[in-house]
């Protein structure tokens, strides 16, 4: 069974994700974009074994300890779709703009794209490609723990912004409610920012994207 430890990092407060499978103790990391001595002193604490990054977008909040991560412990970049390329190729623009420490460009060692799976130890997970926050924005969704990782599509009680380079407002909207209303309204969802939700919480109560009465 897949389980999960939230891990706040950076000024920006962003939820890193650490996920691993209970029968290996095989881990990825979702969005490690900073504070990397946090993450892996809770690595060490649980006892797993990290394995792989896993990205949905490349915004430095999200991204920017990915390479360092990646060179030190040796690990595979997974996501996010090729749509981001240009947030990752302006990385250090991204820091110098918000004031992070210098993040080095990178390149995914793989690209997903909609319907794609990733897979850690025993368990494996959906991608969806949900751009309007940033054009390569992709969610991992967990069907055996009603669990999803949507980064900056949508928070309680809110959405992700589009007002960023290539962000689109209607195409968000679209994401939200083509890609992750079919995964069901039990499905709690872990978001790029603040507390969780569930998807079925926010088609009643949440003023951007809540169903019509």
């Amino acid at each position: 069974m897949l389980q999960y430890l939230t891990v706040p990092v950076t000024p920006f407060q962003q939820n890193c994700s650490l996920v691993w499978c209970d029968q290996t103790l095989q881990a990825a990391v979702i969005d490690p974009g900073g504070d990397l001595p946090r993450i892996l002193a809770e690595v060490k604490r649980l006892g797993l074994k990290l394995e792989q990054i896993w990205l949905t977008h490349a915004h430095i909040d999200h991204a920017g300890g990915t390479a360092e991560l990646s060179k030190q412990l040796d690990l595979p970049i997974i996501g996010p779709h090729p749509g981001d390329q240009f947030w990752i190729d302006g990385l250090a623009a991204q820091g110098k703009q918000f004031g992070f420490p210098h993040a080095e460009v990178f390149t995914p060692t793989r690209w997903l794209k909609d319907g794609d799976t990733v897979a850690i130890g025993n368990s494996t997970l959906q991608v969806r490609h949900c751009p309007g926050h940033t054009p390569g924005h992709v969610v991992f969704y967990s069907q055996e723990t009603n669990r999803a990782f949507v980064g900056d599509v949508l928070f309680a009680g809110s959405i992700g912004r589009t007002d960023f380079p290539q962000g689109d407002h209607d195409t968000l909207i679209a994401s939200i409610k083509q890609r992750l209303w079919p995964m069901g309204d039990q499905t709690v969802f872990i978001p790029g920012h603040g507390p969780e939700s569930s998807f079925g919480r926010e088609r009643r109560s949440n003023p951007y994207v809540a169903d019509a009465v």
